[in-house]
């Protein structure tokens, strides 16, 4: 435990040093968010969600780029040095494959978000060639989530499904398809929260927070290293993206995080943990499913708006009351994640 909270802090100097120039440099090179009228998934305009955000406009936004890289970076030199160093390394799963399904995941689901947003800033039309329409960037999810998948499959031979008080379930290959659908869930579910200021990422730090505890106590050293740095770069991330938010994590996290949490879950074996300590990542895709459902079948809205933390400031709520409160039912949804991972 003493070398994760090292790392942890060290993660935490490295990025608190970095991120004052790196949002300048956002400032300098004007990648911020546009002030342009939005529309959702059916190309209909949300009059409700430019109200409500129209002061995020000129807030930088690929704050999760800088996560990614030095994330990434560190975790890649820390490894083979702690195994040089004499470190004693435990795992669960084989080192090198483990390492690189977070890798791959890790960096191939930021590659999208990033190329989401670099296409958002420079405002190509969606329908052209290069663009990237919702349709299009869901099937790339599909197919990276299915990689995966199939890797955690037939590298680690990860096909088990544990029910608490049920017992623990093996699906063969069938875990490919249920694995996939977790990781495409996860990355669209961050994603979709990552409309506050703090919303998104204090929410991750609470899941990472938990699943920290849990690969430290079965003892697997590299996915609690990886744990380590990450929270330590996200913390510091996060002073910066409380309200009134300085940048934003833009699609580049997003999509980065919310593919390896899910990845996370599943290498620890603890998916209905997941989805518990997950829970308001869960609330926020289902309230946004249910609208757009609603809208291709009954041609009506379900909800005045969606996804959740928009309704409630549709409702009057102010951002940071809507954000504080989700921290604090993040945490009792970790605790009793953690509950029930320990069963």
């Amino acid at each position: 435990m003493m070398l994760q909270l090292g790392l942890l802090l060290f993660a935490f100097i490295i990025t608190s040093l970095t991120i004052v120039p790196y949002i300048n440099l956002l400032y300098k090179l004007k990648f911020q968010r546009l002030k342009q009228k939005t529309v959702d998934a059916f190309g209909q305009r949300t009059p409700i969600f430019d109200r409500l955000h129209h002061q995020k406009a000129g807030t930088p936004i690929g704050g999760g780029l800088l996560i990614l890289i030095i994330v990434s970076t560190v975790f890649a030199l820390l490894m083979p040095f702690l195994q040089v160093a004499g470190v004693p390394i435990t795992q669960i799963h084989p080192l090198g494959a483990e390492t690189r399904i977070i890798f791959f995941t890790f960096i191939s689901f930021g590659l999208l978000g990033l190329y989401d947003d670099v296409m958002k800033f420079f405002q190509v039309d969606r329908h052209r060639f290069f663009g990237l329409r919702l349709r299009h960037k869901f099937l790339i999810q599909a197919i990276l989530s299915f990689t995966v998948a199939w890797m955690l499959y037939a590298w680690l031979k990860i096909d088990i499904l544990n029910l608490p008080f049920l017992g623990v379930f093996h699906l063969g290959l069938w875990s490919i398809p249920m694995s996939a659908l977790v990781i495409l869930s996860f990355t669209n579910a961050v994603n979709i929260t990552d409309g506050l200021d703090g919303l998104a990422s204090g929410l991750l730090m609470i899941v990472l927070f938990a699943f920290w505890i849990i690969s430290a106590s079965i003892l697997d050293t590299p996915l609690s290293v990886f744990l380590s740095v990450w929270l330590g770069a996200l913390i510091a991330f996060l002073y910066f993206n409380v309200y009134p938010a300085r940048f934003m994590m833009g699609d580049v996290g997003a999509l980065a995080f919310g593919a390896t949490i899910a990845v996370v879950g599943l290498l620890l074996g603890k998916v209905m943990a997941l989805i518990i300590i997950g829970a308001l990542f869960v609330a926020e895709l289902t309230s946004s499913f249910l609208q757009l459902s609603s809208k291709r079948f009954f041609h009506r809205k379900l909800f005045p708006v969606a996804p959740l933390h928009l309704w409630l400031q549709h409702k009057g709520w102010e951002e940071p009351k809507i954000v504080m409160r989700a921290w604090l039912a993040g945490i009792m949804l970790a605790v009793f994640g953690l509950w029930l991972a320990a069963i």
